[in-house]
């Protein structure tokens, strides 16, 4: 018999909709202050979510859901970082 494996799901920032955690870019602040994109999932430090998608990611800069997030506020360079990530 064959175990079933559970899917991690997380929260968008932008829509707030949960999806599963290999569909969505971790964001991520480290104990230096520095934020950056996480493409392994695995780097330490706090993080947040976002669907790759430009309408969820207007979203959630319109929002300053990640200034929220991280308890900080986000550089232009950031969001551009992000924005050229984004399909």
């Amino acid at each position: 018999m064959t175990k079933i494996r559970k899917i991690p799901m997380r929260t968008c920032i932008g829509c707030r909709e949960q999806k599963p955690k290999k569909d969505l870019i971790r964001v991520v602040k480290n104990k230096e202050d520095e934020i950056f994109i996480d493409k392994t999932g695995k780097a330490n430090g706090r993080g947040a979510y976002i669907c790759n998608d430009k309408n969820c990611l207007e979203k959630a800069v319109k929002s300053k859901a990640l200034n929220r997030a991280f308890s900080t506020e986000i550089s232009k360079e950031t969001y551009e970082e992000l924005i050229q990530s984004v399909d």
